[in-house]
């Protein structure tokens, strides 16, 4: 019976988020806790990599995070960015979030709609002379840069953030007593065995977004209960419904 389910991310900031119809649906106490955090590599840090910011005339953001520790480097650096610089968003709620740093304008903020980077590159291609600047974490692969080079578009991808183990507590380790596990990246299942060396899954269900972080989960030997995104569910809340109508019944 699953009565306890930890979802490794923040809670979300909305009351109409579909995790809460699912707590009171199916009568399940929901704990969000992340097992990952991201911290801001500091100005001397960054300055290894030998990259001006001023040098370039857009930047693309993939993230919120990506948004914060831009700006929050920027500042550390003394760098004061360009009223004309662009902004390239994969998402619309991640261009509005840009109004925390700087004033919202259309014409220098362009967005897509899937959350996708492929959909937002013909609007980049637009754009063909700018020359962009990717902040990214250190957890990162070279998917982007592949996609960026084949558009034959200037661009250039810097670290500026790391993804590191949020550890658990002695309180917390020992209160350890979920049904349910759910994990959005490799770097979540990473920080479980490093927080629970001794792990042993039992009769714990686990959840997984994405195929990194399901195929993370199968090295360390982890049994999958729910794999999403699929065609039918894709989202993790769509997926984790199914599965609780089909536990539960």
């Amino acid at each position: 019976m699953i009565k306890k389910i930890l979802v490794s991310q923040p809670k979300p900031a909305s009351e109409k988020s579909p995790y809460f119809d699912i707590a009171s649906k199916f009568d399940v106490e929901l704990v969000f806790r992340p097992f990952i955090k991201v911290e801001s590599m500091s100005a001397k840090e960054f300055r290894t990599q030998k990259v001006s910011i001023l040098d370039y005339t857009a930047i693309v953001f993939t993230s919120r995070h990506a948004i914060d520790h831009f700006f929050t480097l920027a500042k550390e650096l003394r760098v004061t960015i360009p009223e004309d610089m662009k902004y390239f968003c994969v998402t619309e709620t991640i261009a509005l979030y840009i109004q925390k740093y700087v004033q919202y304008r259309k014409r220098k903020v362009f967005f897509g709609t899937t959350g996708r980077v492929d959909d937002l590159i013909p609007t980049m291609v637009k754009h063909k002379t700018e020359k962009y600047l990717v902040p990214m974490s250190d957890v990162h692969n070279d998917s982007l840069t592949v996609l960026l080079d084949s558009k034959k578009l200037n661009h250039k991808e810097v670290v500026m953030y790391r993804t590191v183990s949020n550890d658990f507590t002695e309180e917390e380790v020992k209160n350890f007593d979920y049904d349910m596990l759910l994990f959005f990246s490799p770097s979540g299942i990473e920080s479980l065995t490093k927080n629970f060396p001794d792990f042993e899954q039992g009769e714990i269900a686990i959840g997984t977004f994405g195929p990194a972080t399901a195929k993370a989960a199968k090295d360390a030997g982890l049994r999958l209960d729910i794999e999403a995104p699929t065609e039918k569910y894709p989202s993790m809340t769509g997926a984790l419904q199914h599965y609780l109508f089909e536990v539960m019944d």
